[in-house]
């Protein structure tokens, strides 16, 4: 678990992550939370079912690096947006980094917040020398969180640009 000033960020387990995907508010129930309204996007819901939900369940790897973080507010006791990292280290001692913010807490900084309180997680990980990001260039907000957090722009396809922030 993750503490910053106005958030708290805890990592989801297995039975966790199958109450995210049921989003009936049986998770915000289990953590002590008040309800939060939020809306699975295809994209995040076939990733955790193909993806994220099997690298959690694998003993051989450290769960961490594929679960959901979810980000809590502290003032509203609620989950205001998840962040995950994408796999282990690679040979680099990089991660890839991916957030979002649920509609209703976008543009407070949470994120900005939050991607800062993972930043100095990964600086306390031995095999973490880098961390890696994409953005959709049409997204400011999601790469205005980069910038404010120091990540430089290594690059850009038609869609995304990429981004690093060497630790």
């Amino acid at each position: 678990m993750i503490n910053t000033e106005r958030l708290t960020i805890k990592p989801l387990t297995y039975k966790q992550l199958l109450k995210y995907i049921e989003n009936n508010h049986s998770l915000e129930a289990e953590l002590g939370l008040s309800e939060t309204i939020r809306t699975i996007s295809p994209e995040l819901k076939y990733a955790l079912e193909q993806t994220i939900l099997l690298q959690v369940a694998d003993a051989s790897k450290n769960y961490l690096y594929s679960t959901l973080w979810t980000v809590i507010s502290k003032a509203e006791n609620k989950m205001v947006g998840d962040l995950c990292f994408i796999g282990e280290p690679n040979n680099l001692g990089e991660i890839e980094i991916g957030y979002g913010t649920y509609d209703e807490f976008q543009r407070k900084g949470f994120m900005t917040e939050a991607v800062g309180g993972m930043i100095e997680w990964a600086k306390q990980q031995p095999d973490v020398k880098a961390i890696t990001a994409s953005t959709d260039k049409t997204n400011v907000a999601s790469y205005t969180v980069l910038e404010k957090n120091n990540f430089e722009k290594t690059g850009e396809s038609d869609e995304l640009f990429h981004w690093r922030l060497q630790l």
